[in-house]
């Protein structure tokens, strides 16, 4: 059958192995300094794994592959315990994946394994004997945001505190000279919509560099880009500013890595953006 399952970059997979913590269903190993799926049998295709990859090594594509077979994968969980059946329901039940997600309740009830409290909606407990639940992951959960504005509130107009173009980390060349003595500002694709002060807030002085951790493929080629960065200027500061979504962190990852491989030690401030609009604590 044709159906949608990860595939692995051999070339780009260094063997570091933080994908495997993210695939409970056991589908992946380290095998000869590679992480390997071993068996399309265990493998969902939902792709919990890719946003750990640090190189953008793996990748989900549709080819013939054999079935995916719940009961069996529910069998691998099981024997690693509550946390990680805990932690695969909530993946499937974030995928809105229901039937494999019942499957899942049905095959935990034939082995008389409990079936742990898990969260399938913000603030939201499921539990063993619920009919109707309905998640979605952090990212890609759907809501509507409600603002209570004064009625009498009146509109400011503010200047642009862009310094240079372009902002894109992929268009960037590490050798421009506004680089030079300058303090970043690292920021997610999403932040300038979510924050209505973020160029007084955060960009005023600052050099821009967005990117989207989650959908920009190549991880790998900007931490490079980065450390090329602090490699060649002198960086006063970095600030990095992210969303509260869990996948966004990976703004955190790639600044850490740069930092690593440059062998700089530069003062490193982060903020986190609510989807509400304010600065969370």
């Amino acid at each position: 059958m044709k159906r949608k399952i990860i595939t692995i970059d051999e070339e780009k997979c260094t063997g570091c192995g933080q994908c495997i913590p993210d695939c409970p269903e056991g589908a992946l190993q380290l095998l000869d300094g590679k992480a390997r799926l071993i068996s399309d049998l265990f493998c969902d295709g939902l792709g919990a794994c890719i946003g750990t990859c640090p190189e953008g090594a793996i990748t989900v594509i549709e080819r013939e592959a054999g079935a995916y077979d719940e009961k069996e994968v529910m069998k691998n969980i099981a024997r690693q315990g509550e946390a990680v059946i805990r932690a695969h329901l909530e993946h499937l039940a974030g995928h809105n994946e229901m039937d494999l997600y019942h499957q899942a309740l049905s095959s935990l009830q034939d082995m008389r394994i409990p079936v742990p409290n898990h969260q399938v909606n913000p603030g939201h407990t499921e539990h063993q004997h619920s009919k109707n639940p309905v998640a979605t992951c952090p990212g890609l959960a759907a809501q509507t945001i409600e603002h209570e504005h004064p009625s009498n509130q009146t509109l400011v107009h503010t200047e642009s505190e862009l310094r240079q173009w372009p902002v894109q980390l992929r268009l960037l060349n590490p050798l421009n000279p506004y680089f030079d003595n300058a303090h970043l500002l690292v920021a997610a694709d999403c932040v300038p919509f979510a924050f209505a002060d973020f160029h007084l807030k955060f960009l005023k002085n600052k050099i821009l560099i967005i990117f989207c951790p989650k959908l920009d493929s190549d991880i790998g080629e900007y931490i490079s880009k980065l450390t090329e960065i602090l490699k060649n200027h002198t960086i006063k500061s970095i600030t990095t500013v992210h969303m509260t979504v869990p996948c966004c962190s990976g703004i955190n990852y790639v600044v850490n890595e740069a930092l690593k491989k440059s062998g700089k030690e530069i003062p490193v401030q982060d903020f986190i953006i609510t989807l509400q609009g304010t600065v969370a604590k």
